[in-house]
C-alpha cells in the first residue's frame, strides 16, 4: 500500500501506553511495552485478575514472568480498574477476548464494552489500536463511527488501526518480539502511527490497505489452521482403519520441501482461536445470505471430535469386555494444549461431560490444573494416578515434563495425542 514515511520508533519510546484487557494477550503486551521503556497503564474490569497479576499468580512464559517481577509495583506498570486513567495514554491497545456462545454465535459483550470505554475516554492525538480477533468491519463499527460521532476526525484528531494479535500461549520459540505483525490503518497516517508503536515490540510490520483487510487476515490465519486440523483428523481415522501410523505418514510427507505443511491430529481443539475465530466469518457470511461450505464442514468436524473420543473409549473398553457404565476412566491432561494452564474451550471438558453422562466414574490428572468444574461437578486432580489400576487411561494432553512411564502398568491406554508410542496396551484415537 502507499503510506507516508513511518516515524522512527525512537519517537514513541517513553510514551504512555494503555492496555485494555489483561488476559493472555493483554498482559504479555503490557510487559513487552514496559520492557521497551514505555510507561504502561493496564486496565482490567476484574479485581481478581489485577490481584493475581500483582501476586505473580498468572500463566506466562518464563521471560514474561521475569518482566513482571521487574516492573510490577513500579511506575513503569500501573494496574487499574478505572477507565479514566487511559486518557493519560498516547496509545490505547484493546486486547479483550472475543469468544462464541453455546450456539457458536460471536459474543461481542466484552469487545463492545471495551470499545465504548475507549471512545468515551479518547483524547486528541491518541492512537487507538484494536487487536482482538473479530468480524470484518468491527474497527469501523465500534471505533471509527463512534469517534466520528464524538466529533473526532480519524487520521487527524485521533488515529485508529487494526493489528491482530499473534500471541501463542506457551510458545517460547515465537514470542511476540520474534513474530511479525499486520497493521491496517484507517488512513496512511494511522498506519504510520501504529507501525511506529508496534515496532517497539515486534521485529517487522506488514502494512495493508485497511482495517478490514487486517481483520480478514486474522480470520484466514486461524481458519486455515482449523481446516487443516480437520483434514489431519480425517487422515488419522483413515490410517487407523488401514493399520497405518498417521504420525509416520505426516513425518514422511513433511520431508517435501514445498507445498506441504504438517498439521497433527488430536482429541479436538481448544483456546479462543481455532474453535471460535472461524465462526466470526461464518456468522458474518450467514448475515449476508452467503455460505462457506468448506469452513462449515471443517468446524462441524472439529466440534464432533470430542464425541469421537468418547466413542473410541467405548470401543477400547468393549475390547476388554468392560461396559462404559461403572468403568473407571482417568483423563490425563485437561488443558487445551501442553504446558499451558488454560482450559478454555478444552475438548477435555466435553469428553469428561460425555463420559459422566455414560455412567463412567471419571477422574483426571493434570499438574497444571488443581481443580476443575464440569457440568456443575467439582473435581480435583489425582495426585498419585499410578496408585490405581484404571479400566482406561485416556491421554488428552501430555505436558512436556510429565512422567508418564506409569502408563506401562495400565491395562488400557487411549492415546488421543498420537505421541506416546511404546506402551504395550496403547490404542490411538
Amino acid at each position: 500500500m502507499n503510506t507516508q514515511s513511518v516515524p522512527s520508533p525512537d519517537a514513541t519510546h517513553g510514551e504512555c501506553v494503555a492496555i485494555v484487557g489483561l488476559g493472555y494477550v493483554g498482559l504479555p503486551t503490557a510487559l513487552a511495552f514496559a520492557a521497551a521503556s514505555n510507561q504502561v497503564i493496564g486496565l482490567d474490569v476484574s479485581t481478581k485478575r489485577i490481584a493475581d497479576i500483582e501476586r505473580g499468580n498468572v500463566d506466562l512464559l518464563a521471560s514474561d514472568h521475569d518482566r513482571l517481577r521487574t516492573h510490577r509495583n513500579t511506575p513503569a506498570l500501573t494496574l487499574t480498574r478505572f477507565p479514566a486513567a487511559i486518557a493519560q495514554a498516547g496509545t490505547v491497545i484493546v486486547c479483550v477476548p472475543t469468544p462464541v456462545d453455546k450456539h457458536l454465535v460471536p459474543d461481542l459483550t466484552a469487545l463492545r464494552a471495551a470499545c465504548r470505554t475507549v471512545v468515551d475516554e479518547a483524547v486528541p492525538g491518541q492512537l487507538i489500536l484494536l487487536t482482538s480477533t473479530t468480524y470484518v468491519g468491527t474497527t469501523r463499527d465500534l471505533l471509527i463511527k463512534p469517534l466520528e460521532e464524538r466529533g473526532f476526525e480519524v487520521g487527524r484528531d485521533v488515529f485508529v488501526a487494526f493489528a491482530p494479535e499473534r500471541i501463542d500461549p506457551g510458545n517460547s520459540v515465537y514470542p511476540q518480539e520474534r513474530t511479525p505483525r499486520v497493521v491496517g490503518g484507517v488512513t496512511a497516517a494511522c498506519t504510520a502511527r501504529a507501525t511506529a508503536v508496534l515496532s517497539l515490540v515486534t521485529p517487522s510490520i506488514h502494512q495493508v490497505e485497511s482495517p478490514e483487510t487486517a481483520e480478514m487476515t486474522k480470520l484466514l490465519e486461524n481458519t486455515f489452521r482449523a481446516v487443516n486440523i480437520a483434514l489431519a483428523n480425517e487422515f488419522a481415522d483413515a490410517s487407523r482403519s488401514m493399520g497405518i501410523d498417521i504420525m509416520e505418514v505426516i513425518a514422511a510427507a513433511a520431508t517435501k520441501p514445498y507445498g506441504f505443511m504438517p498439521f497433527y491430529p488430536g482429541p479436538g481443539v481448544g483456546g479462543h482461536c481455532i474453535p471460535c475465530d472461524p465462526h466470526y466469518l461464518l456468522w458474518q457470511m450467514r448475515g449476508e445470505r452467503r455460505t462457506a461450505p468448506l469452513v462449515e464442514s471443517a468446524m462441524s468436524l472439529i466440534a464432533g471430535r470430542p464425541r469421537q473420543v468418547v466413542e473410541r473409549a467405548r470401543e477400547v473398553l468393549a475390547e476388554r469386555g468392560q461396559p462404559m457404565k461403572g468403568s473407571r476412566v482417568l483423563v490425563v491432561g485437561v488443558t487445551y494444549k501442553p504446558d499451558v494452564a488454560d482450559v478454555r474451550e478444552s475438548p477435555a471438558l466435553e469428553i469428561i461431560e460425555e463420559l459422566l453422562a455414560s455412567g463412567v466414574q471419571v477422574a483426571y490428572q493434570d499438574e497444571l490444573v488443581d481443580e476443575l468444574t464440569v457440568h456443575g461437578r467439582r473435581m480435583r486432580t489425582e495426585t498419585d494416578p499410578a496408585a490405581t489400576t484404571w479400566d482406561l487411561v485416556l491421554v488428552h494432553t501430555a505436558h512436556p515434563d510429565a512422567d508418564l512411564t506409569w502408563l506401562a502398568g495400565q491395562p488400557a491406554v487411549l492415546d488421543t495425542t498420537y505421541r506416546l508410542p511404546g506402551f504395550p496396551t496403547r490404542r490411538t484415537l
